[in-house]
């Protein structure tokens, strides 16, 4: 018998590496992005630029997220 009205609970053990292959495929995706502005135009360069600063905008937010996540992995240690 499932329980559906219960959360799971909050399991925080692979979030450091969860989080270190997000900002590996953002940032992939990003490189990916700034090679195709070769051959776009000017209006798809456009929305590959905006799209790139919310994706630098993202890592900078998950590089946080992580090192917050290092933090508290270490003080469970203790």
């Amino acid at each position: 018998m499932q329980n559906y009205g219960q959360p799971k609970p909050d399991n925080r053990q692979n979030n450091v590496e969860r989080l270190h292959d997000m900002i590996e495929n953002t940032d992939n995706k990003l490189h990916e992005a700034e090679i195709s502005m070769e051959f776009a135009t000017p209006e798809e360069r456009k929305m590959i630029e905006e799209k790139n600063e919310h994706r630098r905008q993202s890592i900078e937010a998950m590089k946080e997220e992580m090192k917050d996540e290092m933090a508290a992995r270490k003080n469970r240690e203790i």
